[in-house]
């Protein structure tokens, strides 16, 4: 094996080689580089344009399409082509259960708290999944254009993103075989890209617009002797340029007296006209009237008509500016620049109204759809050591987690995360009347445990006896900067607590340290995929023992045929745990979950009546 030397300060292997800055975005993502004249630089490869539209379409081998191929399937073959996955990264079914209407393809409803999936064909692809495909479009764009192999990258989320939601994007980079250096927020890399915060002597508080296609959100940053600290965010992660399309698209609906109803039926008919919404949106930034045929559609609609149309939804966001503002205890004086960022902000009403809310100008001569990318690029550059200016805090080399079900490593603090530092996330447990539950602590980049180095275990003991879910227990990390490692674990609802404190880096050589990041990177697509079936697995399981308890408490509720036909589908599901099949296993869940949720509703009403009857409601 060649030999590869390893930068501790950043956790970072190194190479003769480009690290990219990737702006992987809700509706385009576009990878960036620092240039020979050190300048960031956006790729356009081969003359498709910087853009790459964020849709993956599968053709019926299974086969991916991603970027302006896959975007011209969103009439012909809507339910397999898949758009707006950064929504659904790191989030459950419930987080996103009210907005599914605006998503043509399907998402697996298993009425529970796990991660989402996408149906497409007869595979299930996770968020995780769908990303990696869309960053392997990028590597593969940036690695044609730059004629050298592109492996690690900075990839940029909104300031607002959990933990999960950012482990979810690591873990998309990590399966399209990109070492991610460093996750960072997209108001950051804007300020970084028009050079704010660059020079170490420069204190300034920024607010940065950011509207996309699909996501609105404000971010005010403090800058303090190069380091960027989030005072506070607002917005909506369901406003955006789309629901300017979908304003118009409703427009001409009325205007032409479409039935909405039969129009809904009409899956490619709603695209081109969603499309069209989506044309005459941009045709109205330079010019005053559009109007186009779209059969006997007619497709017409002046800039005044279109300001009228959009600015409850421009209000929405100047009115997230005034609460960002609230919780960061600012005022407009107090801001000193205001950065633009996404496509949407090219519309002249927009610009005119966060103009009017700031008091000025603001910062718009760098391509708002490429900002973000730009600044990735330049924080790749001082990670790569070329910015002897910037001071590059230190970092922890490799990542550090629990053990969660099936053996699988639940990262809670990212390798290359500043320190000092602290995270956390809330878990639940598996099986009724648990009154333990066990804390075992991790380092390293392999999905499983076994794969990495274990450095404690804890048990949380005195957990109320209560049934699977209703526990909450926050698992805390709090590394400081002398690389103590404090983990603590607390059940919210009665408060029992416990802790323990480790080393993380002792006994580790840089030898030791740089194999793991190796084998993770070596490792990374089949490290992933074992996590998938594993992760079906347990949601699979979990599913027989609901189902199997759910018939033992009800069966006096449920018919003989009810119950005799969710045993046959329970067994064909216990049959396809047995394959290791992650799609078979998938589809099965999928198939108990639609056959039993319309009786398992009917079922609760019925319990719920029940208990209620005879009691008075007080007002």
């Amino acid at each position: 094996m060649a030999k590869i030397s390893i930068n501790l300060a950043t956790g970072s292997l190194q190479k003769e080689e480009i690290i990219v800055g990737i702006d992987l975005g809700t509706t385009n993502s576009l990878v960036a580089f620092i240039n020979p004249e050190k300048n960031p630089q956006v790729i356009n490869d081969a003359g498709k344009g910087v853009l790459v539209p964020s849709v993956v379409h599968f053709n019926e081998q299974g086969e991916a399409e991603v970027g302006n191929e896959a975007k011209a399937y969103l009439t012909t073959d809507p339910s397999n082509t898949i758009f707006s996955v950064k929504r659904l990264l790191g989030r459950s079914y419930k987080d996103v259960a009210e907005h599914s209407d605006i998503f043509s393809y399907k998402i697996i409803d298993d009425d529970s708290d796990a991660l989402v999936k996408i149906k497409a064909g007869d595979k299930f692809y996770t968020p995780i999944e769908l990303s990696a495909e869309i960053l392997k479009e990028l590597k593969a764009r940036a690695e044609h254009a730059l004629k050298t192999p592109v492996n690690r990258a900075v990839i940029t989320v909104p300031a607002y993103f959990n933990d999960s939601q950012r482990q979810a994007t690591r873990d998309a980079g990590k399966l399209a075989g990109l070492d991610v250096l460093r996750i960072v927020n997209e108001p950051t890399a804007a300020s970084l890209a028009y050079g704010l915060g660059l020079d170490p002597t420069q204190q300034k508080t920024i607010a940065v617009y950011d509207l996309g296609g699909g996501t609105f959100d404000v971010s005010i940053l403090q800058i303090q002797n190069g380091i960027f600290e989030v005072l506070s965010t607002n917005g909506n992660t369901f406003l955006g340029g789309d629901d300017f399309d979908r304003a118009i698209f409703n427009y001409w609906i009325e205007k032409n007296q479409l039935d909405a109803k039969e129009l809904a039926k009409d899956n490619v008919l709603t695209q081109s006209l969603r499309l069209q919404a989506e044309a005459a949106k941009k045709a109205l930034t330079t010019q005053n009237l559009y109007n186009e045929q779209l059969g006997d559609i007619w497709c017409t609609l002046d800039k005044q008509t279109f300001e009228n149309l959009i600015a409850a939804k421009v209000e929405e966001t100047i009115d997230a500016c005034r609460l960002a503002l609230k919780d960061a205890e600012l005022s407009v004086e107090d801001i000193d620049e205001v950065v633009l960022v996404g496509g949407s902000t090219r519309t002249p009403f927009v610009k005119k109204a966060v103009s009017d809310f700031f008091g000025k100008t603001p910062q718009d001569n760098i391509n708002p759809d490429e900002v973000v990318a730009l600044g990735a690029a330049v924080q790749a550059d001082i990670l790569s050591g070329n910015r002897s200016d910037i001071l590059l805090l230190d970092v922890t080399p490799l990542s550090l987690g629990i053990e969660t079900m099936g053996g699988l490593m639940d990262v809670i603090i990212a390798r290359n995360s500043k320190v000092p530092t602290k995270a956390g996330r809330q878990y639940t447990t598996s099986v009724d009347g648990q009154v333990n539950m066990k804390i075992s602590v991790y380092q390293g980049e392999r999905d499983l445990v076994k794969e990495n180095r274990k450095l404690a275990e804890f048990d949380l003991k005195g957990i109320p006896a209560m049934p699977a879910g209703l526990p909450k227990v926050d698992i805390n990390f709090l590394l400081n900067a002398d690389g103590i490692l404090t983990v603590q674990a607390i059940e919210l609802r009665f408060g029992v607590k416990q802790e323990i404190e480790v080393k993380p880096s002792y006994g580790l050589s840089d030898d030791a340290v740089e194999k793991m990041l190796i084998d993770s990177i070596t490792n990374a697509k089949s490290d992933v995929e074992q996590r998938m079936l594993i992760e079906a697995r347990s949601e699979g399981e979990q599913l027989v023992y609901t189902a199997e308890r759910f018939i033992e408490k009800h069966k006096d509720l449920l018919e003989a045929t009810e119950i005799a036909a969710t045993e046959t589908y329970i067994g064909n599901l216990k049959t396809a745990l047995g394959s290791g099949d992650k799609d078979a296993i998938l589809k099965k869940t999928d198939e108990l979950n639609e056959f039993t949720r319309p009786f398992a509703e009917r079922v609760m009403d019925t319990a719920i009546g029940q208990a209620m009857k005879g009691k008075k409601i007080d007002e």
